[in-house]
C-alpha cells in the first residue's frame, strides 16, 4: 500500500492555504550545504555562544531564521552566503568561513534598520532584488523535498541567482512552498511546471491569489482579508494591498481595514473556524485540528481610520 503523504491528503481535503505565513519582521538566511537536521540550527554544530547570539538576534527582531544552499549538486566551498533581509525593506548580504564570522550576521540583525553598518564590513548595501526561497528540508518532512526539489530547479533555470532551496519555512501540507523576499510573500501547493509563470507575474506587479499562503507582515485573518482584495480587486503588486488595522469584533472574527495605493479602503470581516481533525505532517503521530478562515463580507469604506487597534 503507497504511503500517504501529507500535502497529498492536504489537497484531497481541500486545506485552504490562504491565513497560513508566519509572521514575521525579518528573515536570517545563512548558507549551508547540509545535510540539516530536522532542527536545523540546533543539529549545525555550532557553538553554545554563537546559536545564543543568532537566537538573541532573531527574537529581537521577530526573524526567522533558514538555512539557504543552491539547488542541484554543487561542490561545497569555504566561502559562504549570509543574508538578512528586512521585509519590505531589502537585504543585505554578507559571507562567512567560520562561525564566528555569523556574529556579523548577528549584529545586523540586532542593528536597527537606519543603522546598517553594525553589520561588519563584509555585509553590502541592502538590495531589493528578489530572493525565491524554496522549502526543500526533507528531514523535516519528506513532502518538502519531494515536491520542493523540482520547484527549486525550474526556479533556477529561469532566476539562478535569485534562486535558494530552503529549511523548514512551516505548512508542510502545502508544499511546494516558495516564500518572496523581501515583500514577505508565501506562496503554497505549486508545482514545477507552472511555478514560473507564477513567480514572473509576482515580480511584474501580479499577486497569484489562488495559490497565496498570506504576507508574513500580517496576522491570519489580516492575511485573509488582504487575500480576498487581491482576489476580487486585483491584479495588485504584493506591497500594494495593505492591512491598516485588524480588530476583534466577536470570538474568532476580525474586522481588517484594507487599502490600495489609489486611496481605496474596504472593511474586511473574517471568521476562524477549527477544521476537522487530520495528520498535517508526514511524520505527525497524532492528528491535529487546524484553523482556516473565510470572509464573511467586504464593505467599502470612505475615510482611513483614526487608530490602529490590534487584537
Amino acid at each position: 500500500m503507497p504511503t500517504l503523504r501529507c500535502a497529498d491528503t492536504a489537497r484531497d481535503r481541500g486545506d485552504p492555504p490562504l491565513g497560513t505565513a508566519p509572521v514575521a519582521g525579518s528573515f536570517l538566511l545563512i548558507e549551508h550545504p547540509g545535510p540539516w537536521r530536522s532542527d536545523a540550527l540546533a543539529g549545525a554544530g555550532w557553538s553554545p555562544e554563537v546559536v545564543h547570539a543568532l537566537t538573541a538576534a532573531l527574537r529581537r527582531s521577530l526573524g526567522r531564521l533558514l538555512f539557504i544552499r543552491r539547488p542541484g549538486r554543487r561542490p561545497v566551498t569555504s566561502t559562504r552566503a549570509w543574508a538578512v533581509t528586512r521585509v519590505g525593506a531589502g537585504t543585505r548580504w554578507g559571507t562567512w568561513q567560520h562561525e564566528g564570522d555569523l556574529m556579523a550576521a548577528a549584529a545586523s540583525l540586532s542593528a536597527p534598520p537606519s543603522n546598517p553598518s553594525r553589520g561588519g564590513s563584509s555585509a553590502s548595501p541592502a538590495s531589493l532584488e528578489p530572493v525565491l526561497l524554496v522549502c526543500a528540508h526533507g528531514m523535516h518532512d519528506t513532502c518538502c523535498a519531494v515536491r520542493g526539489r523540482p520547484v527549486a530547479t525550474a526556479l533556477a533555470r529561469r532566476w539562478p541567482t535569485a534562486t535558494w532551496e530552503c529549511s523548514h519555512v512551516g505548512g508542510d501540507r502545502f508544499a511546494a512552498n516558495v516564500v518572496v523576499l523581501p515583500d514577505g510573500t508565501y506562496y503554497g501547493g505549486l508545482d514545477a511546471e507552472s511555478v514560473t509563470d507564477l513567480i514572473a507575474g509576482h515580480l511584474d506587479g501580479r499577486l497569484d491569489p489562488l495559490h497565496l499562503r498570506g504576507s508574513v507582515r500580517w496576522p491570519p485573518a489580516a492575511q485573509v482579508a488582504v487575500g480576498e482584495i487581491h482576489r476580487t480587486r486585483g491584479p495588485y503588486a504584493a506591497g500594494d494591498v495593505r492591512a491598516e488595522s485588524w480588530t476583534t469584533v466577536a470570538p474568532s472574527r476580525w474586522l481588517v481595514e484594507v487599502s490600495v495605493p489609489d486611496g481605496r479602503r474596504w472593511g474586511v470581516t473574517v471568521a476562524g473556524e477549527r477544521r476537522a481533525a487530520a495528520r498535517l505532517t508526514c511524520a505527525a503521530t497524532q492528528e491535529t485540528r487546524a484553523t482556516s478562515y473565510r470572509v464573511m463580507t467586504v464593505s467599502a469604506t470612505l475615510s482611513p481610520p483614526d487608530q490602529v487597534t490590534i487584537s
